[in-house]
């Protein structure tokens, strides 16, 4: 198996039951080996009280696009820290698009960094999220 194939079969298999992302309304693209693609349509109710998209929502994406890059060896990880900046506002009707990649891991720890942009490719958002790999895989792969 490829590492390509690896990270599809294992961000399929943890997007089936990922319920979150679904609620949120993001639809999961393009994944590799410590790399993943988001989008979300920003829809009435992602916007706050000043008619922008609420800053957790982002925040939600970008979060969510992290997981899918840093579980694409099918090792079970989760997020050990995240910061995040605010950059530009997301408007109701804009499509955001958030790419994660991993910039460093070693052992049971890797560091990603987060980009959110809108459909111009204007930047909306930097994430930096720091993961932790915990015990158990995503799917049961066939030893050789």
């Amino acid at each position: 198996m490829t590492p390509k194939e690896r990270a599809e079969k294992a961000c399929w298999a943890m997007w089936d039951n990922d319920q979150s992302s679904k609620w949120f309304g993001m639809e999961l693209g393009d994944v590799d080996e410590g790399r993943a693609t988001m989008t979300l349509k920003v829809l009435p109710h992602h916007c706050n009280g000043h008619a922008i998209c609420h800053g957790g929502v982002i925040f939600a994406l970008a979060d969510s696009t992290f997981a899918f890059a840093c579980n694409s060896r099918n090792q079970s990880t989760v997020a050990q820290h995240n910061m995040i900046s605010f950059l530009a506002p997301g408007k109701e009707g804009d499509v955001l698009t958030a790419v994660a990649e991993e910039t460093y891991i070693k052992g049971r720890s890797g560091i990603y960094d987060i980009h959110v942009t809108n459909q111009d490719g204007s930047r909306i958002a930097e994430m930096r999220g720091m993961s932790r790999a915990i015990p158990g895989t995503l799917f049961e792969e066939e030893t050789e």
